[in-house]
């Protein structure tokens, strides 16, 4: 099925808001908030706080509130290049890889020491961000590492002789500008030696600079900032499919129109300016998407549907029948479902930007070919995904493990925030279940204040309605046995699981 493209910018002073919308169907959302924005991709001046033998990593202080985390496996070092290809989400690449020893983390890095370090993930939650000394610097067409001699094309580069004209034109290039490591990114396909030729040289002048920066700098200080998000977004998000790019800002339009115009000679007809009065995003009822992208269960064309549960350590999918009987027996029915689902996962994990390890668990299936097939419908609708996933086989359970390459805050984490009442566990105790504790309080209470002349309960209006109706009876048997009269009040400003017992 042909894929059309577009992407939609919504722009206010306080967030630029981004949506790919493909056939009609939003895919894909990013955020950026000029109170938080990500510092992915940023470049620092850092200086190494300490150094952790037992863990092969430092802690590197960039000027941020949290120092950020150095792993021995990404530091640079000549002839280690195993780490330089993943500089880049959307690459994939294929240097010799050298699998000698690296060194320990205290043979590389002593506290005091500064060096400068890029951002691979942004701090999340109580860690600080992931940096690396691997520096890589991204342009339209390639991904420039001025520390490392590799020389890679992306993976979604598949036509062996195309693969083999752009390295060939690479290798020219790098030679002529006596460069570093370079990595072609998809969007290089079918480019000609003119327009890699200017990218690698407007890359070498900025890393020349930067350098000239860093020196003159003080440790903890930004030596480079990453684009912001509406511009990132024509480098690296527009593709062969996007037929037209849609903001409904005339400055961030004339911005983006003159940065395509420089860069992306091909681009600026493929952007446009919104003017009318109705929202964008409501033109394509994106912020409806948003609201069900918050949800954890997610229904199916077919009646059946899946629940996301996203924690810490992993995000689970759970994938049900529902009310979907089907037509035939029960195999072909749980087929299609878990057909359906992996569709739906695969966009659902975009458009959450749900990363890290993803445990998927498809209703058991009996036939092995049923299995391959629902195996390689989810990695043919992961295809268009930006971030890098891996997944493994079926496992004798009937899950599913993946992974999802995680730089930024999944949109839950982006929109919202845990549950004051609940404080994210995603459920309360019940009525029943703060009446019991009450009456456990009360007890402790009277003993400890053998003195007291009457015991005041403050709690919620659902627990104090319980007190006085269900268990009335066993509120009178307590007040009975300590001999001491209880009395209820009302708190509106109380949760349903919090209360006091005060003697007066």
């Amino acid at each position: 099925m042909t894929i059309s493209e577009e992407i939609l910018l919504n722009i206010t002073p306080q967030e630029t808001r981004v949506a790919i919308v493909e056939n009609g169907a939003l895919q894909e959302v990013s955020i950026e908030r000029q109170r938080s924005r990500g510092i992915v991709g940023n470049i620092y001046k850092g200086k190494v706080n300490r150094v952790l033998p037992g863990m092969e990593a430092a802690f590197v202080d960039i000027g941020l509130e949290k120092a950020g985390f150095l792993h021995v496996s990404d530091i640079d070092i000549h002839e280690h290049t195993d780490a330089d290809v993943s500089a880049d989400a959307d690459v994939g690449a294929d240097p010799d890889s050298d699998n000698g020893s690296r060194p320990l983390i205290n043979e590389l890095l002593r506290e005091g020491q500064t060096l400068l370090v890029q951002v691979l993930k942004d701090p999340m939650g109580t860690k600080g961000a992931r940096l690396t000394t691997n520096i890589s610097v991204p342009s339209r067409y390639l991904v420039y590492m001025p520390n490392s001699p590799v020389v890679g094309i992306s993976v979604k580069i598949e036509d062996e002789a195309e693969r083999e004209r752009l390295k060939t034109l690479l290798e020219q290039c790098r030679a002529e500008n006596r460069t570093g490591g370079c990595i072609i990114r998809t969007a290089a396909e079918g480019v000609d030696e003119v327009e890699l030729k200017r990218d690698i040289a407007f890359l070498s002048k900025l890393w020349a600079s930067l350098l000239e920066t860093a020196e003159s700098t003080e440790p903890g200080s930004m030596i480079h900032e990453d684009l912001p998000l509406s511009i990132r977004t024509l480098r690296d998000m527009v593709g062969a499919d996007t037929t037209v790019v849609k903001v409904d800002s005339r400055e961030t339009f004339q911005k983006m129109t003159n940065f395509a115009a420089r860069y992306i000679p091909d681009l600026p007809a493929r952007i446009e300016h919104y003017p009318g009065e109705r929202p964008l995003f409501d033109l394509y009822n994106i912020d409806d998407e948003l609201q069900r992208a918050l949800a954890r269960q997610v229904s199916l064309k077919s009646g059946g549907y899946l629940i996301i549960d996203q924690t810490e350590a992993m995000t689970t999918i759970d994938i049900n029948t529902g009310a979907f009987v089907g037509h035939q027996n029960l195999e072909e029915t749980i087929f299609k479902t878990n057909m359906e689902a992996s569709q739906a996962i695969a966009r659902q994990l975009r458009l959450r930007n749900l990363g890290g390890i993803i445990i998927i668990d498809f209703i058991d299936m009996e036939h092995e070919d049923h299995k391959r097939q629902v195996l390689k419908s989810l990695e043919k609708y992961l295809d268009k995904d930006h971030a890098k996933t891996q997944v493994c086989e079926v496992s004798p359970l009937g899950l599913v493990e993946m992974t999802r390459k995680r730089t930024r805050e999944s949109l839950e984490h982006v929109l919202c925030e845990p549950c004051t009442t609940c404080h994210g566990r995603g459920s309360i105790k019940t009525t029943e279940t703060v009446c019991y504790e009450i009456f456990r309080e009360i007890l402790r209470e009277a003993r400890f204040y053998d003195e007291a002349q009457q015991l005041l309960v403050m709690a919620n209006q659902d627990v104090v309605d319980r007190l006085l109706d269900e268990e009335a009876a066993s509120l009178a048997e307590l007040e009975a046995f300590i001999e001491i009269p209880v009395k209820l009040q009302v708190e509106a400003h109380l949760s349903q699981e919090s209360y006091d017992v005060v003697p007066v």
